[in-house]
């Protein structure tokens, strides 16, 4: 079941793509979007994650922290982001519990892969409160960036 909005985010510390400890709580007092990807280095979650790339200054200029969650290593996360030159953290939840806990997670995924992230995006207000929630079931859909936009302002 996914995270609903008006619920408390489910709290986490995950290894990021310069394997440091990255914690939620980390970014209480300030807005967070959170964006779950299934794959690096596949054509939509390039895309999804570009997006957001390309709007950083948006999004810092409200002081709103952007976070990359998927399954992969930390190690593939970091050659994703040094390609893409993505300016915010890629988080590796490489046991799968943060997907799980915000219900973006595939039980079986393409070519047979189980508990991959699923594509969805959520905004987190400075207490920690979802205030937007879209978990997409089709990985070939993209969030809807304007409606994340407009919750972080």
């Amino acid at each position: 079941m996914a995270i609903q909005i008006g619920e408390a985010a489910p709290q986490f510390k995950l290894v990021s793509s310069d394997l440091k400890e990255v914690s939620l709580a980390d970014f209480a007092g300030k807005k967070v979007v959170l964006h779950f990807f299934p794959m690096a280095f596949t054509g939509v979650c390039t895309t999804q994650l570009c997006t957001m790339r390309d709007s950083f200054g948006y999004y810092e200029g409200l002081n709103a922290q952007i976070l990359g969650i998927s399954v992969d290593s930390p190690f593939t996360l970091a050659k994703f982001k040094e390609e893409q030159k993505y300016q915010f953290p890629l988080l590796s939840d490489f046991n799968k519990e943060v997907s799980t806990a915000y219900g973006a997670i595939y039980n079986e995924f393409v070519f047979g892969l189980k508990g991959v992230s699923k594509r969805a995006a959520f905004v987190i207000d400075e207490q920690q409160q979802v205030i937007y929630a879209e978990v997409l079931e089709n990985a070939g859909d993209l969030p809807d960036f304007n409606a994340i936009a407009e919750k972080v302002k």
